[in-house]
């Protein structure tokens, strides 16, 4: 979609797109590929009730279902409200293996609800406040914790785990100084928050200001008062780190995929050049092993590239998997799965993923209550 912000372009992606892992993805790697099974969460982020759909994930990569567990909130749909991505990020379900919480978004009621994890079932232990209007995104290093708010002019408020349950740090929150309505429209929503892997800085893609900010973190878990803006437009959406630590950042308005390193400074210094898949609306990625995945959710497939170590961009295969109506959230386990959310069919496809990185379908499962579901987190 390489003319994302031009006319028609902006017209295919808000009649059959939804926008965004992760983001904030945590994965898991199997200890035993034959060995015990692992969990799957789904979020419906439903707006008359938000809940989280688990699923015994077995040793071949498919999923038996499992609970559904009420969240406490409302999940929500940005405006126009008819697109396949309702909350219009990556990262709005996050797994924290360190301290086996799984903490959610509720768009719609403003909070953030905390679940303790065991094995595939989930125990609610808290509902707070996001800290701001719409929360779409969630951040996580070590203790700390950052909530990203979409809603008026977008905020991102700071926390601490303690124990199980997150303890607001104050004085933490911070506006991204954006044109946005509560709920926002999702072409001028945050497209993701996130990390730095040192944790020493926070990253927020903007989608109405084409830029990438970047907060400095410091030792207490304060953000500087204002962010490095670095413009990467035209609509940058979600991204991932490589191992050497660069950033690999998605750009929906260009359908591209490009690498870049952060200075110390805030800055960003492109390491490789945006190269595009030539599909419509890339928005979301995850990794797995030395490839990149990035869903398009306006031509319903996943493209499938490779980042060396360098931040040179190569693209392997521009629908490595296709027939997924409006592809969203993703996540990846074992090094051999990849789970992709159809959020125009509320589905989720299950694909083995070989040696050289091509993907099989094994599953499509329907997610209950699904028909706006958003984030997914796999271990």
């Amino acid at each position: 979609m390489r003319n994302l912000i031009r006319g028609a372009g902006i017209l295919a992606l808000a009649a059959g797109a939804g926008f965004l892992t992760p983001a904030a993805i945590v994965e898991a790697a199997d200890a035993d590929a034959a060995g015990p099974a692992q969990a799957a969460f789904v979020q419906t982020n439903d707006p008359s009730g938000n809940a989280i759909v688990a699923y015994r994930r077995n040793a071949d990569g498919t999923l038996t279902p499992g609970g559904t567990y009420p969240t406490g909130g409302r999940g929500g749909k940005e405006l126009p409200g008819t697109q396949s991505d309702p909350l219009g990020s990556q990262g709005s379900l996050v797994y924290d293996a360190a301290h086996r919480l799984l903490l959610a978004v509720n768009a719609g009621s403003d909070s953030v609800s905390v679940f303790r994890v065991d094995g595939d079932r989930l125990e609610l232990s808290q509902v707070l406040a996001s800290g701001g209007a719409f929360p779409t995104g969630i951040a996580l290093h070590g203790n700390l914790v950052y909530v990203l708010d979409a809603g008026l002019a977008g905020f991102v408020s700071g926390y601490r785990i303690q124990g199980q349950s997150l303890q607001p740090i104050p004085g933490s929150t911070r506006t991204l100084g954006l044109p946005n309505t509560d709920p926002p429209f999702f072409l001028s929503s945050p497209g993701e928050i996130g990390f730095t892997p040192s944790g020493g800085q926070l990253l927020v893609t903007t989608k109405a200001n084409g830029t990438v900010d970047v907060f400095a973190v410091s030792t207490g878990g304060q953000l500087s008062a204002q962010p490095v803006r670095n413009p990467e437009g035209p609509v940058p959406f979600a991204f991932t780190f490589e191992p050497a630590g660069l950033l690999t950042l998605v750009n929906a308005g260009a359908s591209s995929v490009g690498t870049f390193r952060v200075e110390r400074n805030g800055t960003l210094t492109p390491a490789g050049a945006p190269v595009s898949d030539g599909q419509v609306a890339a928005c979301w990625i995850v990794s797995l092993r030395e490839f990149d995945y990035v869903a398009n959710t306006g031509s319903g497939d996943v493209s499938q590239y490779r980042v060396s170590g360098d931040g040179s961009v190569t693209l392997v295969n521009p629908a490595a998997a296709s027939g997924i109506p409006g592809a969203i959230d993703m996540a990846s386990a074992a090094g051999r799965f990849l789970y992709v959310e159809s959020g125009s069919s509320g589905s989720v496809d299950v694909f083995a993923v070989a040696p050289a990185g091509s993907l099989t379908l094994i599953q499509s499962v329907a997610v209950p209550d699904g028909g706006s579901l958003e984030g997914i987190v796999a271990g």
